[in-house]
């Protein structure tokens, strides 16, 4: 028997998350069954898509969802063996039981100078979001110029970088002057804080005269109303967050962007990383190949334990985060 820890969601949010909305419970677990696995987690995600998604995918007492990466610690399924270590859709618990649906096992050849905890960002769904957003729905094309709004996330910061790696110029912003630094660092070619900015509009204009082939869309709101016009025609907008917009009460309006969409010929498409599945332990491989090679580097911001668990959720959702926010329970 395992004594388990899970976080639930004891209230749905309102605004921004408080830690009242979150109940620790424990509970405790049998011995796997024919088919199952007692899996223990070692790193767990928190992810902005947590919050619109606690609203139309959760109940309230539900355990929070989410994603980790967890070591098998009993077995009796010969898919995933004692000691190995799997990513799957467990939430936010410290143990689960599970009959094996869901999990997949870590990269067979994971090289041994990589963290685990890489398989939940930039080799894991925030890194398959960056490369399905530029190829698929971008088509980003070498000498294009690439905006990225919250550019020094998770996703934010391996969009920039996979432009650079095909030729692009790669424009982002971010909310604090390290953040900027930080892009710097990672090659963009530039780089603002939104935050202090005069005109947000003025900041786009000057940061690239010509326009933007390319928006890789993370904030949406008034970032977005700002970016539309100057897109240049035929661009493509690949639309993958709207964290701006995540703890309003009152939904926000306009401007509205229709004008720009007709006369620009613009294509925007809103996608989940899942559409494209079917490739990703190849697209993973290839991941995996440029941070091997140093040609994409990743940052993470790691709280330690998993009592804190909504803290650190509640601190990526105020931008605390640099680089991928991971919890090491």
């Amino acid at each position: 028997m395992v004594r388990a820890k899970a976080w639930t969601l004891r209230s749905h949010f309102v605004s921004f998350p408080k830690d009242s909305d979150f109940e620790l419970k424990e509970e405790e677990l049998p011995a796997p069954d024919d088919g199952e696995v007692l899996l223990e987690a070692v790193f767990l995600s928190v992810d902005p898509y947590m919050r619109p998604y606690s609203r139309v995918k959760m109940k309230e007492g539900d355990v929070m969802i989410g994603t980790q990466v967890a070591k098998v610690l009993e077995s009796k399924n010969p898919q995933f063996p004692v000691g190995s270590h799997v990513i799957g859709n467990c939430g936010w618990r410290t143990h689960t039981l599970s009959d094996g649906a869901g999990l997949t096992p870590m990269l067979s050849d994971w090289p041994r100078d990589q963290p685990l905890s890489l398989a939940l960002g930039t080799i894991g769904m925030p890194g398959l979001t960056a490369l399905y957003g530029l190829e698929e729905v971008c088509e980003i094309k070498p000498g294009e110029t690439l905006l990225v709004n919250a550019a020094a996330g998770a996703v934010g910061s391996t969009v920039g970088q996979i432009a650079k790696i095909k030729g692009c110029r790669v424009v982002g912003s971010a909310g604090s002057d390290a953040k900027v630094s930080y892009l710097k660092e990672l090659g963009f070619d530039e780089a603002f804080n939104y935050k202090t900015v005069g005109s947000l509009q003025e900041a786009l204009q000057k940061a690239s005269p010509d326009g933007y082939d390319c928006y890789f869309e993370n904030v949406g709101g008034e970032f977005s109303s700002a970016a539309m016009p100057l897109m240049k025609p035929f661009g493509r907008i690949a639309v993958c967050g709207s964290i701006s917009m995540y703890n309003d009460t009152t939904p926000q309006t306009g401007p509205y962007i229709h004008s720009h969409m007709i006369f620009k010929q613009l294509r925007m498409e809103g996608f989940i990383s899942s559409r494209w599945q079917h490739k990703n332990e190849v697209s993973l491989r290839r991941l995996m190949a440029w941070v091997q090679e140093g040609r994409l580097k990743c940052r993470e911001h790691v709280t330690e334990g998993f009592q804190n668990m909504p803290a650190a959720f509640m601190g990526m959702l105020r931008g605390e985060n640099t680089g991928k926010a991971i919890v090491r329970a």
